[in-house]
């Protein structure tokens, strides 16, 4: 089963630019997801991922794509 793995475009703290690539290069056989998420009160004050059911946040994009490898099926 692939991994669920999504991103919002819209947060401030997240660039897609550089957070799409290096997700896809931990996961390349997923699909990752990019699009509003609705989660705007923890979007705007931290970078997060939603990763297989979780949201993860964290204090820069690359610690919050650490925490998620945990979650990878």
């Amino acid at each position: 089963m692939p991994n669920d793995i999504r991103i919002c475009d819209k947060c401030n703290h997240i660039r897609v630019k550089t957070m799409l690539p290096k997700l896809a290069k931990l996961v390349p056989e997923s699909e990752i997801k990019v699009g509003c998420k609705n989660y705007c009160g923890p979007c705007a004050k931290y970078p997060f991922i939603f990763i297989n059911g979780r949201y993860l946040k964290a204090t820069s994009e690359d610690e919050a794509i650490e925490k998620a490898k945990q979650y990878i099926k």
